[in-house]
């Protein structure tokens, strides 16, 4: 079972329309500091991107402001097609909910909260729709288990399977994988490079794992601090598998490193 078969308006070719575009942004809280400075950007469809820096240089501000969660002080901000699935470092289940239920909640979120949405039909197709889902992150077979009975990685697979359940034509990814161990966080690096070569859904990656990015992603785009700025784009040009031990990823890795020192030493 693929992705295409359950969230077909997710999946996307590749076009010469842009997915996302930021155009001279610009994000200041209140009287404070600026946070970002002149951010541009373009993300093809279908394209996986990711976004890298240390923390504090305005990674999580950018991808809310993708997300619509907050508005830019100036500049612009465009997603294409208007529909953007979100994923955070904690996966913020409701405990109370099982793992269908919680994508059940999503999928009757995302088709509004009329429609019929409480009638047996329509809640026997989200029931459908939720076992489907979590089939694609193979979590089958724990869809009656609550959170607290699912390990760090199951609740990581049920918070994607509640960000395919928008149907999302962009899914932004703020850290997602950051506080697995590093054998979990491997497997779900799979699993989402699988999902992404499956659907073609358009990703925007965060993330402070230079190695991370250098396995995951098409494109790195360096940021620097104190305001955030792209200050470097690196292509992955790695044919084969990618695996975050490859000699390859270890040398790019190494080389985007350098580079993100030397803009942590400017700012420090």
């Amino acid at each position: 079972m693929t992705l295409t078969d359950i969230a077909p308006d997710a999946v996307a070719a590749k076009t010469d329309a842009p997915a996302v575009r930021v155009d001279g942004l610009v994000k200041r809280f209140g009287r404070g500091p600026l946070v970002l400075d002149g951010v541009s950007l373009e993300v093809s469809a279908g394209e996986f991107v990711c976004l890298l820096g240390a923390s504090g240089c305005g990674k999580s501000t950018l991808l809310s402001l993708l997300a619509g969660l907050d508005r830019p002080t100036s500049g612009t901000v465009t997603v294409t097609g208007g529909r953007a699935g979100l994923m955070f470092q904690e996966p913020a289940l409701l405990p109370w909910l099982t793992a269908s239920r919680n994508v059940e909640l999503a999928l009757r979120l995302a088709d509004g909260s009329a429609r019929g949405a409480r009638s047996w039909a329509a809640r026997r197709e989200r029931r459908a729709e939720a076992l489907r889902l979590l089939a694609v992150v193979r979590l089958e077979n724990a869809a009656d288990k609550r959170p607290h009975e699912l390990s760090g990685g199951m609740r990581q697979r049920v918070a994607l399977a509640r960000a395919l359940a928008q149907r999302p034509r962009v899914l932004l990814m703020d850290e997602p994988f950051a506080a697995l161990d590093a054998i979990t966080r491997d497997v779900l690096h799979e699993e989402l490079s699988r999902l992404w070569a499956e659907t073609g859904v358009t990703v925007v990656f965060v993330t402070h794992n230079v190695r991370e990015a250098v396995r995951l992603g098409e494109r790195v785009l360096l940021m620097s601090s104190k305001p955030g700025r792209i200050v470097e784009e690196y292509v992955v040009d790695i044919d084969g598998e990618r695996r975050i031990e490859s000699p390859d990823v270890a040398a790019l890795s190494i080389q985007i490193t350098e580079r993100l020192r030397a803009e942590i030493r400017r700012h420090a």
